[in-house]
């Protein structure tokens, strides 16, 4: 009898807030997997696949019953299945439960008469770090458990509860042979990483925990991620189902919506579980342990029981029947093993390495005639994420950036500054490859002081892509302001210049009903190095989280041409000016002290480490300063309901 398990994920991009819009998607998608052969037994969606994951104060509006969902699912089911078969489904949602808000995950059979609901999980941790802050808008659960579904035993575990292995040990305990893991996780990370291939970072990080879970467990597990962009956070999908023994048996493509199928079959469980009887050994140590956990959880300190030593009973003696005269408030170390002291390790820490002993060394070691080989290792101590990045991974990820955020605000043409510089002209490369060169506009816009140069090598990025240009001389715009300014010194000028450009820009944007991109760079942005309300203008920017050493690996990945790339940025706003002048520092050595301090290492740590102090403290002193210039204007708060504070809507909900 073929007991075989047949899997599909789906992994997809929602409308972000748009429950209705999603839902009527699904309705196609179950027709397709209605006609997959071998016919599907599950369909495994991500984390809320139906409004999208950052809605922070909207969860209010998005949120249903369980229920609610559940007719909602069934009525898609129907309408688009024309077969009596029925079909399990696995999807996260935001629930409304005992008058509270949950991340939660259903899994639930449709098809029959009315929809079946097997199991309800709701998610654990919250996480409340980095680009996250989900405790504030839900609330936690409490439980893993296991249930019962048609073709076998399943758990659910959402996003960070299996970053926690207890969970994935809870589940298995509880009689799980399939752990789906519905995650909506943005993708981070752009360095390279030969030995793992051109992934996100955090993915290649969910792949080993989605490994772990099922090696260790002797489990089939689904991970299943969103893809699509959020307020510039863009889910990588990239979903993977894994076996028993840890092995990837598939896996999604990244960026792009995708139906993937596989079929499980389930007497490799037995196999594995045979093969590393882990689970096996958990159960049988899983009450001591549990006891272990209790007397922790009590703070009860370690009865210390060993041969010779004075005692009343055996090594599961409670601590409050050991000898008479042994201090309950100071247990005994004696005979534990401990590791090295911070001092001692430091000690033995060596500066060089060796390789390891012949075999005529380890017969004499054996024979007691030589000294044991010391293996001495270098220090290794933490540091950023490196600046070397894998320009192929950055250049797709960005294009799928734009193109998310294109299709979502209704744009299909994208509008551009073309300075010359290598950021824009990356910016350029980038659109025409989102977009199609035929749906970019690349706007120059000279000063009549500016660099001959910087109209020619826009040029040449214009003639390399094939889009459309418009060139705008500022030059009566500006003079016209400045005419009555006459005391305006160089940077009011500058700037002046720079909002001149903002104005054409956006008139542009009108004009075409394009989207303006904006082509600022990372260092630019930490430095301040940017006229307020001007560069920073447009409403989507692929290179803001790149350091500007960054976009020039980029460049030329892309095939910039080398002049634009090799010559010394400049913002080209007063003759003879360049960016390394204005800041007194190398953008090498920018980037490199920037990525230390913005990665949470003090400015005392990076003296320590061998940078200069006095580069250390203009950058620092830079990045301290400009904060403002990277921030909407501080609005006085009134009431409780502050727009940004109280009433929060991401920008694409």
């Amino acid at each position: 009898m073929d007991r075989s398990i047949h899997l599909v994920v789906v992994q997809l991009k929602p409308r972000k807030g748009d429950y209705a819009a999603n839902l009527a998607r699904v309705a196609g998608i179950f027709s397709q997997i209605d006609s997959l052969e071998p016919r599907p037994d599950v369909a495994v969606f991500a984390e809320p696949a139906l409004t999208g994951y950052f809605v922070e104060g909207g969860i209010r509006d998005v949120a249903i019953t369980a229920g609610a969902f559940a007719r909602d699912l069934q009525s898609q089911y129907t309408s688009a299945v024309s077969t009596p078969r029925t079909l399990d489904v696995c999807i996260g949602f935001y629930e409304v439960w005992n008058n509270a808000y949950y991340n939660s995950a259903l899994y639930l059979t449709l098809g029959g008469d009315e929809p079946l609901i097997r199991h309800v999980h709701r998610k654990l941790f919250l996480p409340t770090y980095g680009m996250f802050d989900e405790e504030r808008f839900v609330d936690r659960g409490f439980e893993v458990r296991a249930f019962d579904t048609a073709w076998g035993r399943a758990a659910m575990l959402i996003c960070e509860d299996a970053w926690h292995s207890l969970t994935g040990t809870v589940a298995a305990l509880d009689g799980a042979t399939t752990i789906f893991v519905l995650s909506a996780s943005p993708a981070r990370g752009v360095w390279k990483r030969d030995d793992e291939g051109p992934v996100p970072a955090n993915l290649k990080r969910w792949e080993r925990l989605a490994r772990d879970i099922a090696e260790e467990h002797g489990v089939f597990v689904a991970l299943v991620n969103l893809v699509g962009t959020e307020g510039g956070k863009t889910f990588s999908g990239g979903s993977i189902i894994c076996g028993p023994y840890g092995d990837v048996r598939a896996q999604a493509p990244l960026w792009d919506e995708t139906i993937m199928t596989i079929t499980l079959d389930p007497t490799d469980l037995t196999r594995a579980r045979s093969d590393a009887p882990l689970l096996t050994d958990l159960q049988t140590m899983m009450p001591h342990l549990m006891r272990t956990v209790d007397r922790i959880q009590a703070g009860e300190p370690l009865a210390l029981t060993y041969d010779d030593a004075p005692s009343d009973g055996g090594p599961l003696t409670p601590v409050g029947k050991r000898a008479a005269g042994e201090r309950a408030d100071a247990p005994s170390t004696e005979g534990t093993t401990r590791g090295p002291s911070r001092k001692s390790r430091k000690a033995v820490a060596p500066a060089t390495r060796k390789s390891a002993p012949g075999p005529q060394a380890s017969a004499r070691n054996r024979n007691g005639t030589e000294p044991i080989p010391v293996m001495r290792t270098p220090d290794s101590p933490g540091g950023p994420p490196p600046l070397e990045i894998d320009p192929e991974l950055t250049a797709g990820w960005l294009v799928s950036f734009l193109r998310e955020e294109f299709e979502r605000r209704d744009f299909k043409k994208a509008v551009l500054g073309l300075s010359g510089g290598v950021d824009s002209a990356v910016t350029a490369f980038l659109s025409a490859a989102a977009l199609g060169p035929e749906n970019v506009v690349a706007v120059r816009m000279p000063y009549r002081t500016s660099n001959p140069d910087s109209l020619a090598h826009a040029q040449l990025v214009i003639d390399q892509l094939k889009v459309e240009s418009r060139t705008i001389d500022i030059s009566p715009a500006v003079d016209g302001y400045l005419a009555h300014e006459g005391d305006a010194d160089p940077a009011r000028r500058g700037n002046v210049m720079a909002r001149e450009r903002m104005i054409v820009l956006f008139d542009q944007s009108a004009k075409y009903h394009a989207l303006p991109v904006g082509t600022g760079n990372k260092t630019e942005r930490l430095l301040g190095y940017f006229t307020w309300h001007a560069d920073d203008s447009p409403p989507i920017n692929p290179l803001g989280d790149l350091f500007k050493t960054q976009v020039w690996q980029l460049a030329r990945f892309l095939g910039v041409p080398d002049v634009i790339v090799s010559k010394p940025a400049s913002a080209d706003l007063i003759e003879g000016q360049t960016d390394e002048g204005d800041f007194g520092i190398s953008y090498a050595e920018a980037d490199e002290i920037l990525n230390w301090l913005v990665s949470g290492y003090s400015p005392t740590l990076l003296v320590s480490r061998g940078f200069d102090p006095t580069k250390v403290e203009l950058v620092r002193k830079r990045l301290a300063g400009t904060h403002w210039k990277r921030k909407l204007p501080t609005v006085a708060m009134v009431s409780a309901t502050g727009i940004g504070e109280s009433y929060l809507r991401p920008v694409d909900y």
